[in-house]
């Protein structure tokens, strides 16, 4: 009777797991079948926006269904990243973020969402560098000069960032630390409307990533001053890091990366996949990209995942660290 009764629930085990693998298998097979979206967490324009158009371009004629960017910004990220994360789990419904939402503001706030629990990772897509920018009649030519400005005037030169708890946050507050000085920190919600008030001169300085800054250098509207980053951009060759100004413990690079509900299932992440990294390899693709100050960086999702929970520690020991807080 017990041998009965062990032999019917082992194969009512492997009926429910055979049943759970057609269906994931019926899924797959048939996805994708209508529109996808992919969620931008800040405003249109930014360069997070602009990473996912090109992608959105591109993987329609991949995927066979209309790519269409959603922008839901506010609080880092968190708004668009909470709506995914209780989204529909099928994979037709997508979260392009930055490391802000899913690596800094947990620690930071406490958001709805966990990033390890709620987030299936597709892959990582690009990285660009993170630039110390400011009006070009600013009398400053490097972030050294920068900080002895903000010494003059502490607590008064108007610094914008993206957001409070954005990576562009992080950026001011590791310089700021290494510096020694102290700016009045103007968070915004998205790159774009940060740029719009540095260009029309309501903020003096900022950090921001290399897509949404190089036409604006190119076109001598904005100055840059420095790079928080382990190494140069290609693109801006002759803007110096931060550490090589003197400024050590200033890394602060932002990365794009492609995230899905966390029980989407596997064989569309995988599906999903394999048209980013298509995308991504394409050499018209990757050229505009690296135009655009941003290196793509395609991974396996198994590779994103671990570089998520590494972004994650790395994050929390630097707020810890730093004691930073939201403003």
């Amino acid at each position: 009777m017990q041998v009965h009764r062990r032999l019917t629930t082992a194969v009512t085990v492997a009926l429910v797991a055979l049943l759970s693998l057609a269906a994931a298998g019926t899924r797959a097979d048939d996805f994708p079948s209508r529109i996808i979206r992919v969620v931008v967490a800040f405003p249109a324009g930014g360069p997070t926006d602009f990473v996912a158009r090109i992608l959105a371009d591109r993987l329609k004629p991949l995927l066979g269904q209309n790519v269409i960017v959603e922008n839901r910004p506010g609080a880092n990220g968190a708004i668009g990243a909470e709506y995914v994360a209780k989204g529909e789990a099928d994979g037709h419904l997508l979260f392009l973020t930055t490391v802000g939402a899913v690596a800094v503001t947990p620690h930071l706030s406490k958001p709805n969402y966990d990033t390890l629990r709620d987030f299936a990772p597709i892959t990582l897509v690009a990285r660009p560098t993170t630039i110390l920018v400011v009006r070009p009649d600013t009398p400053v030519n490097s972030a050294k000069e920068l900080a002895a400005l903000a010494r003059e005037k502490p607590a008064t030169i108007p610094f914008a960032s993206t957001g409070s708890g954005s990576v562009t946050h992080l950026a001011l507050e590791l310089y700021q630390s290494a510096a020694n000085v102290k700016f009045l920190h103007v968070p915004y919600r998205g790159a774009a409307p940060a740029l719009t008030d540095l260009l029309g001169g309501q903020v003096l300085v900022m950090f921001a990533d290399t897509p949404v800054l190089l036409p604006h250098i190119r076109g001598g509207k904005l100055k840059p001053i420095g790079a928080a980053s382990t190494q140069r951009n290609p693109m801006l060759a002759d803007v110096s890091t931060l550490a090589e100004q003197g400024f050590p413990d200033t890394v602060a690079d932002n990365w794009y990366g492609l995230l899905a509900p966390a029980k989407t299932p596997p064989a569309v992440v995988a599906k999903l996949h394999d048209a980013v990294v298509a995308v991504l390899d394409a050499p018209d693709i990757r050229e505009k990209l690296l135009q655009s100050g941003a290196t793509p960086a395609p991974t396996s999702s198994a590779e994103f995942g671990k570089f998520l929970r590494d972004e994650l520690a790395r994050w929390g020991r630097v707020v810890r660290e730093k004691n930073i807080k939201e403003d």
